[in-house]
């Protein structure tokens, strides 16, 4: 293939390799209350311009790391540099931005550590995108939080809906959603790299 692949969030890119919540369990699998409460207190999500050097750069490890897995599946191999920059240019992340868009940074007591953007897709409507956390974060509780932060942000756009799509190889993402009230829909994208289409009902 010539491009780099997507993975999730509708007609731009995936919903990344997001690690599922994690906190310290009180048995095998039930994790206790103290436990879960510190392990969402350690994460910070904010609104981050987009086009700011940190929003960039976690937006290069989202795609090299969606791009990475995809190869590795398919061709035994790292995505190139090259690669990379093409489909940096061909999927740009403007749309994250005021008045239709958000993209939110999550830190990690203190530690910068993932990213994910929301845009309107019609008046009630809005799709998650470029949902990322560090590889030496995960399992720590980012994905809920970013997911937490990026549904609020959803509804001060004015969103009763969130859609997303995703690839069938990213299955701790999909994970991550289903344990959030995302649940599958017919498909309503026809990117080459859409291969899973969710949805969850905003509050």
């Amino acid at each position: 293939m010539t491009s780099t692949p997507r993975a999730h969030a509708g007609s731009a890119t995936p919903a990344c390799p997001v690690s599922a919540v994690s906190s310290t369990p009180s048995t095998p699998s039930t994790p206790s209350a103290s436990s879960a409460s510190s392990a969402s207190s350690a994460w910070t999500v904010a609104a981050r311009p987009v086009g700011d050097p940190v929003s960039v750069l976690l937006l290069r490890e989202y795609l090299v790391d969606v791009a990475d897995r995809y190869y590795q599946l398919h061709e035994e191999r790292d995505s190139t540099p090259e690669e990379i920059e093409q489909a940096l240019a061909e999927m740009p992340s403007d749309d994250l931005a005021p008045p239709r868009g958000v993209f939110l940074l999550a830190h990690h007591e203190g530690e910068l550590a993932g990213c994910a953007g929301v845009r309107l897709m019609d008046a009630r409507t809005a799709e998650l995108k470029r949902v990322y956390v560090r590889p030496g974060k995960r399992g720590l509780g980012g994905g809920a939080a970013l997911l937490a932060a990026v549904e609020a942000a959803a509804g001060e756009l004015g969103a009763g809906r969130i859609v997303l799509d995703t690839r069938l190889d990213l299955v701790e993402a999909r994970g991550l959603y289903a344990r959030h009230g995302y649940q599958e829909v017919p498909s309503f994208t026809d990117g080459p790299y859409a291969e899973v289409w969710m949805a969850k009902e905003l509050g």
